[in-house]
């Protein structure tokens, strides 16, 4: 598989002053497209993207720490989800405003959102917010926040007055995360992510998320009608496969992706 080389009006960028206000840096990739990738705990905007793009190659070729929400611990994250709602949205509210400064100028079928650990339950979380689809998803050793509560949705089969399973799980991420709600009842694959393509992989190795958290989020998101591939890696712990992962990643991309004309 060939490489994927930064094209050479790509430009990577720190969007708003994060350091000051407390939050994670978040660090974009734009030329004709945006990949938003979100770090995972304890790491970092600029750390992460440098170790991402120095190894991240195909096969051609008690301390405090930044997070993006609360976490009661690393081995069940998605119990104590009461912990995690102040965070969620504050964090929802910083990454939407970047889709939306990114969206100025590509399309959203150019804009791949997607993370590593926490930030990839963080962005999962987001993408069920949105009230479009993008490009595509790419979530690598996460897990899906509030998952029992959307599992039960689905369970359930949607909830009164009409409303739909997608109409209530939509519902129900905007609700955590404090986004005005319009008409719930009616939405359709246009006016929500379900039309995103999404892939999620992990290790079977992984001693920080279990892979059993993985496949619950793919089970849970394929039920709300999302298209998910997922893959898990046999040796891979609690990081990006290379360059198995990668390159699963890649050929995802080449077949999902279709760019749409920038606005220059």
């Amino acid at each position: 598989m060939e490489d994927l080389p930064l094209p050479i009006d790509a430009k990577l960028h720190s969007l708003s002053t994060n350091k000051r206000r407390g939050r994670p840096d978040l660090f974009v990739i734009q030329s004709i497209a945006t990949t938003i990738l979100l770090h995972g705990l304890g790491s970092g905007g600029e750390k992460f993207w440098v170790e991402f793009l120095e190894s991240g190659i195909s096969s051609a070729g008690i301390a405090m720490v930044n997070q993006w929400f609360n976490l009661a611990s690393l081995e069940n994250p998605v119990e104590c989800t009461d912990l995690q709602i102040d965070g969620l949205g504050e964090s929802a509210r910083h990454v939407r405003s970047i889709l939306s400064q990114e969206m100025e100028v590509v399309p959203p079928q150019n804009i791949i959102l997607g993370g590593l650990s926490q930030g990839c339950a963080m962005a999962v979380f987001i993408l069920l917010s949105l009230e479009f689809p993008i490009g595509g998803f790419v979530g690598m050793s996460g897990w899906l926040p509030f998952e029992k509560d959307l599992g039960e949705i689905v369970r359930l089969g949607g909830a009164k007055d009409g409303e739909t399973e997608t109409g209530h799980a939509v519902g129900l991420a905007r609700d955590v995360l404090s986004i005005e709600e319009n008409n719930v009842t009616s939405l359709t694959h246009d006016h929500t992510c379900l039309e995103t393509p999404t892939f999620l992989g992990h290790g079977e190795k992984d001693e920080k998320i279990k892979c059993k958290f993985r496949e619950g989020a793919a089970k849970t998101l394929a039920s709300l009608g999302l298209d998910v591939v997922w893959k898990s890696y046999a040796e891979l712990g609690h990081w990006y496969g290379i360059p198995d992962e990668i390159d699963d990643i890649l050929g995802f991309l080449r077949d999902t992706l279709t760019l749409g004309k920038i606005n220059n």
